[in-house]
């Protein structure tokens, strides 16, 4: 059998671990399996290469395993750091990017001898699909790649700017940071002023921690549209979970987020008298999350992220207790302030920010002065605004499509890309967040290393 080349293209969580998921594999022979990334070590990513010890993964790292079958395996290797780290501790994303590194190192020398691995750093701007089935990947300044099939395991893109009727402020302002996980982006915030976070989620809180911890003292001011904030997980003492059938009545009845909203609330309060933790049922919802969006038509899905969504994400996704309780004494302290209101203009004035927004409920406009603005608001997750040239090429090509909603791209069960024309590719596939727009559940470890592995195993079947 003559050599297939696979590419993947972003060196990220996704990319790296359908990687090792398919060296790991017996079944992968007679194959060339060539990551690429932009720059930079591999494994890292946005949530992975950071190096400030203060951001912390948001799930136990006795549940961090990236390998299915394996949740422990984060935790020996943590162990080999500091043997005494218990199965609830929450550890450093950097310590997880250095694991996902010797993951895919381990995986190469289990790789068998007819599999090469190759790590390509450049930047792939256009895929021309050619007339044999391959494709060719172009990269910027001119350079191309012929290889067999490519999967995109394109990671989160920086946010987009929130919409003002004048943009001017976003464009000319240097007291503006557009994405904050930018190398360098926090290094010329103006201590000595008030400063605004656009956004309440969990970058909100991993920039309001920062910036204390480089010696902000002044009040900071984070909007959102309802001001709400993630809840924490339970403490390390607090960490086993209990076993929680879901209610029968959660299948019944036409699927709807009112009705899923209505027989969870009741579900809960009933549990709560028995001494079972919210937290609980949630968990045991992960595993049909997918089911159950797949279940809800277009009009119920864009109900729910119009009306639910925002509760739905505070509960699921929650910080790390320790990282809950700092962030909570910040808004007891008053230093932090929660917002709840829509933006309504920025405009930059002779030693600051002049932010205007409508609290919720209100109908008068309020303004704050601050030093330096900052968009919190998370990743961009809508295709039809992000900056990425590849995803435009394609877009243009006809070779994939948004999601209506704009929660990601269309892909098939097996993660193909579909085409504008509604045609399954055999050649171009996705993993990543993008997968929102099928499955919901994508952007956490648990779900993701599924996804990988699902894609890994397709690969290896479809040859």
């Amino acid at each position: 059998m003559s050599e297939k080349t696979l590419a993947i293209i972003g060196g990220g969580f996704c990319g790296t671990l359908t990687a090792v998921n398919l060296l790991r594999n017996r079944a992968c022979t007679d194959c060339h399996i060539i990551l690429i990334n932009r720059s930079g070590p591999l494994a890292r990513g946005v949530a992975y290469g950071t190096r400030t010890e203060t951001h912390v993964l948001n799930v136990p790292a006795g549940r961090m395993g990236a390998l299915p079958d394996d949740e422990g395996d984060f935790l020996r290797f943590a162990h080999r750091r500091d043997p005494t780290i218990a199965s609830g501790a929450f550890l450093p994303r950097q310590w997880y990017g250095e694991y996902l590194e010797w993951l895919l190192a381990d995986a190469c020398d289990r790789a068998g001898a007819s599999v090469r691995f190759s790590h390509r750093v450049g930047h792939v701007v256009d895929i021309r699909p050619l007339d044999d089935g391959g494709l060719d990947l172009l990269f910027e300044g001119g350079a191309s790649l012929r290889v067999d099939r490519a999967v995109l395991a394109l990671g989160n893109f920086a946010p987009t700017d929130p919409p003002l009727a004048d943009r001017a402020f976003y464009r000319d302002s240097r007291r503006y940071v557009r994405d904050p996980w930018l190398p360098g982006a926090l290094e010329f915030v103006d201590k000595q002023r008030p400063v605004l976070l656009i956004g309440t989620g969990l970058t909100a809180v991993d920039i309001a921690l920062d910036l204390v911890d480089r010696g902000l003292r002044q009040p900071l001011y984070a909007l959102s549209r309802r001001g709400l904030a993630p809840l924490a997980h339970r403490g390390l003492t607090a960490s086993a979970r209990a076993t929680v059938e879901l209610p029968d009545a959660l299948w019944r009845a036409p699927a709807g987020a009112r009705h899923y909203l209505r027989v969870l609330r009741r579900h809960i309060a009933q549990l709560a008298a028995q001494g079972i933790d919210w937290r609980d049922i949630i968990a045991a919802l992960r595993p049909v999350t997918p089911l159950l969006w797949q279940r809800l038509g277009p009009a119920e899905r864009a109900r729910f992220l119009r009306h639910l969504q925002v509760y739905w994400e505070i509960h699921r996704h929650r910080l790390a207790p320790e990282l809950g309780r700092r962030f909570s004494g910040l808004i007891e302290s008053g230093q932090l302030r929660l917002q709840a209101g829509r933006l309504r203009g920025l405009s930059e004035t002779a030693d600051g920010v002049e932010v205007r927004y409508r609290p919720r409920g209100g109908a008068d406009v309020t303004t704050l002065q601050v030093g330096t603005v900052i968009n919190c608001t998370g990743p961009n997750s809508n295709m039809e605004r992000s900056l990425e040239p590849l995803l435009g090429a394609l877009a243009r090509r006809g070779l994939l499509c948004a999601d209506p909603l704009g929660l990601g791209l269309a892909v098939s069960e097996n993660y193909a890309l579909v085409g504008a024309d509604g045609a399954v590719s055999s050649s171009l596939f996705y993993v990543g967040p993008f997968l929102k727009a099928l499955f919901w559940e994508a952007t956490a470890v648990p779900e993701l290393r599924e996804h990988a592995r699902s894609l890994s195993l397709h690969l290896l079947d479809s040859r």
